[in-house]
């Protein structure tokens, strides 16, 4: 009797296991065919000076609302190669159409810069671009001086960006992550918002020190959205779980603007992605 009683409770448990890090994107990241559609363009390869020796694939969204006299924000995402496709999991050309379109998002130029690599050969996955880590996770100034000084001014050319920087945005996944975190955190004056899905506030190149630095520190002019999930990476360099806990802990004793999701995931863009459309209403919102 008390093993026919156990028979519900495993069948259960056993669905809840399959459903670990099993989300879904929603209908705000499918297109739709009565919405305008912004315009991507992939531009030449980037030659950086601040980075010596390195290039660079990255791509430019504008919205179909753009009017030339009246200023856009910015939205810049790191790894871009992974956010600018139509399909696949980010698909942010179709949920900035959709969410822009609706009115839960001001018309938002957006920059998708993949991190450098050097020599004459491109690495055959984006992934393994050799400047990444140096770009990312290192902190400091020197990754935000890049886009302030080599490639939003090549933005600025031809599209009139808002000076505000309410209206300036920066997101990114892993060391994605912490990397748009260094840039708002040391440029406040320009980039007030960040996105961070799976951020690595680990010890790759000193970014653990992050919540001690955020709790020891005035409060700066930021929004941030944090994600990440229980089954994250944990290894020699930290715990990611952890590390986004204590950021979120950090934020709240500072009484940042801030939000941390927290679900089951693990070092994927799997839940970022599903909540990628409500997280923008969050970030955008007035």
């Amino acid at each position: 009797m008390k093993s026919r009683h156990l028979l519900p409770l495993l069948f259960s448990l056993s669905l809840s296991a399959l459903a670990v890090d099993d989300y879904k994107l929603g209908p705000l990241s499918q297109e739709k065919a009565d919405v305008p559609k912004g315009k991507v363009t992939q531009m030449p390869e980037h030659e950086s000076k601040i980075y010596p020796g390195t290039k660079r694939d990255w791509w430019i969204y504008v919205p179909a609302q753009y009017k030339a006299e009246q200023a856009a924000n910015l939205m810049v995402f790191q790894d871009g190669h992974d956010y600018v496709g139509l399909k696949g999991a980010w698909r942010v050309p179709v949920v900035f159409d959709n969410l822009i379109a609706s009115g839960d998002m001001p018309p938002t130029v957006a920059i998708f810069i993949n991190p450098g690599h050097s020599g004459e050969t491109k690495p055959q996955s984006a992934w393994k671009n050799n400047n990444r880590g140096k770009e990312y996770n290192t902190l400091g100034d020197t990754y935000a001086r890049f886009l302030l000084e080599e490639i939003i001014p090549q933005v600025q050319k031809d599209y009139k960006l808002t000076e505000n920087p309410e209206g300036w945005a920066i997101a990114g996944a892993s060391s994605g992550a912490i990397c748009a975190f260094t840039v708002a955190w040391e440029r406040p004056d320009k980039f007030r918002k960040v996105f961070s899905t799976i951020g690595s506030y680990v010890d790759l190149a000193g970014g653990h020190v992050y919540p001690s630095i955020i709790r020891l520190t005035e409060r700066k002019p930021l929004r941030v959205y944090l994600q990440d999930g229980a089954t994250d990476l944990d290894n020699p360099f930290g715990n990611w779980p952890l590390a986004n806990q204590q950021m979120a802990k950090a934020l709240a004793y500072q009484k940042y603007d801030y939000t941390f999701t927290f679900g089951d995931g693990a070092h994927n863009s799997k839940q970022g992605a599903s909540i990628f459309p409500e997280a923008m209403k969050w970030l955008w919102r007035k």
